[in-house]
């Protein structure tokens, strides 16, 4: 499975790809950080990955769409479903891949950190609580990017699904306050507080296992007809 990981994280620099989602994320993430350090006087900076977590909704599929939908398109899926390695490590090695570009991104981030720490004293350990819970809902993410990738070939078709999935999570809660557990950016919205709800990070967890498993049962099925 490592070799996949190995493999997998290569291509996201091999290509545009990682450049591409790492420099959207910092350029939002730095224009939000004006905005908050400059304009509102803040120095707290939890607070800015209330934004952060926006810009992730929205450049997820950068990181997804092509993952397995690309496969099917260009015929090399075919290979993959006949390779020795099982279904499981492949779409491991994927999700693991995807998820070390976002581990990446966030270390750029303490960039902030530092830069805060001339204008005040952020604190480390609600900044550290934070991060978690952005990694949790990051996986979350990229874990519904592969399964819209693994039911479709065309990369836009699995983008615009993801994006609208997740827009809609968004808006579930204002329909009725029982959706309120089905809506990630929400459950992220508690860790800037410096606190881990175990709540939100047992349906991080679950909710990324489960479409992780979805994905390897598609790509199972799709095997099996072949």
């Amino acid at each position: 499975m490592w070799a996949i990981v190995k493999k997998e994280f290569k291509s996201y620099f091999f290509s545009p790809v990682g450049y591409v989602f790492i420099g959207l994320f910092l350029i939002m993430f730095s224009i939000f950080f004006y905005t908050d350090v400059f304009y509102y006087q803040s120095t707290n900076f939890e607070y800015i990955f209330y934004s952060g977590a926006t810009i992730l909704t929205f450049i997820t599929p950068i990181l997804t769409m092509r993952t397995l939908a690309e496969e099917r398109k260009s015929g090399t899926e075919q290979l993959l479903l006949t390779a020795p390695t099982s279904i499981t490590k492949i779409v491991l090695g994927k999700f693991i891949s995807a998820s070390l570009i976002v581990v990446i991104t966030e270390l750029c981030t303490f960039m902030y950190f530092g830069i805060l720490s001339f204008f005040g004293t952020p604190h480390l350990t609600t900044a550290l609580v934070t991060l978690l819970g952005f990694l949790l809902l990051a996986m979350s993410y990229i874990a519904f990017g592969l399964l819209a990738s693994s039911i479709t070939e065309n990369q836009i078709v699995a983008g615009v699904i993801t994006i609208g999935f997740f827009i809609l999570t968004w808006f579930l809660p204002n329909f009725s306050n029982i959706f309120s557990n089905f809506s990630l950016i929400n459950m992220f919205a508690n860790f800037p507080s410096g606190q881990i709800n175990i709540a939100d990070t047992v349906t991080f967890v679950a909710f990324t296992i489960m479409c992780i498993l979805l994905t390897i049962i598609v790509m199972q099925r799709r095997k099996s007809v072949r």
